[in-house]
């Protein structure tokens, strides 16, 4: 690939020329705004080719003003290893403060061309794939009338998100969807939280298992029989007993009804178990197969204590400005996710009564 040299890159080279010389008659470094971008863009990017590539500028230029910001820090902030590049122990520190000033600049920016009629506040907000469809279509219709009544745009991130909400505290994002791993008052400042309720699993188990009749069944019973994970696998947020069970990872599924019809058709006992998709205290029911795929019904149950239920919550920095605030407070009071609409299209019935 072909890089051109900006008009832009070429004045900065001009400058470190000049100010090259300038450090060799012994005036100070200039830290600038530049170096820490180019540094963040490196360290995410994992590579000065990607992040070059990111940044649309030359890579020799990007390895340059890399090399010169290590120069006015003193020290190295990254170790080129054959896997790839590794930060420092001075470049983490480095990443965390260049991050944090970065998201402050381009902050204060925003407020002055807000004051000046020239845009709107944002609020960039993560929801990562594998949230419960209700959930993730609830939040983000409540997120978008709280913002558009506070004239505030919304940047939709879609993105892993882990469970100690790196990106947000790294202010690479403002808020995010995801599942709380521990108390909320446990979690790192400056991030603040809202619960938005809790989650349980569904479990499908053959008719003739024991359980079907009950409506319930227990983590230890489950670990007797092959469980296939539905289209939603179990994440951090509720991973709590999945060691005990002998899970399979069948190209089925890649979807609900295939899940089911292999699980309808095993030669072993075998239940499909989702990761936390339907609110807590929801009724099991009868899943009625199209004829067309199996011949064989699977019974929708619940697990005994409910041993992996995760909560979900919206997670934000506590140092956005009030008023990004307010549209998630507005937002998180306004979301109360139902029982998934995939439920409808298998007619439940209620069983055990």
């Amino acid at each position: 690939m072909i890089v051109h040299s900006t008009e832009d890159e070429l004045v900065g080279e001009r400058t470190d020329i000049k100010r090259g010389q300038a450090e060799s008659a012994g005036a100070p470094q200039a830290l600038e705004l530049r170096h820490l971008r180019y540094f963040a863009a490196v360290a995410d990017a994992g590579s000065f080719t990607h992040a070059a590539e990111r940044m649309f500028i030359a890579q020799p230029t990007l390895s340059q003003q890399i090399r010169r910001l290590e120069e006015i820090v003193g020290a190295p902030l990254l170790q080129r290893r054959r896997q790839g590049l590794r930060l420092t122990e001075a470049g983490l520190v480095l990443l965390e403060a260049s991050r944090a000033v970065l998201s402050l600049v381009d902050r204060e920016v925003n407020r002055t061309r807000q004051a000046a009629g020239l845009g709107r506040p944002r609020l960039r907000v993560i929801v990562p794939t594998g949230l419960p469809d209700a959930l993730a279509v609830e939040a983000a219709s409540a997120l978008r009338s709280a913002a558009a009544a506070a004239d505030v745009d919304i940047a939709w991130l879609e993105t892993p998100l882990d469970a100690e909400f790196s990106l947000i505290r790294q202010r690479r994002a403002d808020a995010g969807l995801g599942w709380l791993t521990d108390r909320p008052e446990a979690l790192p400042a400056p991030l603040d939280v809202m619960s938005l309720g809790d989650f349980e699993p569904d479990v499908w188990i053959p008719p003739a298992h024991p359980a079907a009749r009950r409506g319930t069944i227990s983590l230890d019973e489950l670990a007797c029989v092959d469980v296939i994970h539905g289209p939603r696998r179990l994440d951090a947020g509720s991973a709590g007993g999945e060691p005990a069970l002998r899970v399979h990872r069948s190209p089925a599924a890649a979807s609900l009804p295939m899940a089911l019809a292999f699980a309808a058709t095993a030669d072993r006992p075998t239940a499909v178990l989702t990761g936390p998709g339907v609110t807590t205290g929801s009724q099991p029911g009868l899943i009625r197969l199209p004829r067309a795929m199996v011949c064989q019904d699977m019974v929708l149950i619940r697990l005994e204590h409910r041993p992996l239920t995760a909560t979900a919550a919206v997670v934000w920095n506590g140092d956005l400005p009030r008023p990004l605030q307010q549209v998630l407070f507005d937002a998180a009071d306004g979301i109360s996710p139902s029982v998934p609409a995939w439920m409808g299209e298998y007619e439940p019935a209620v069983i055990g009564r």
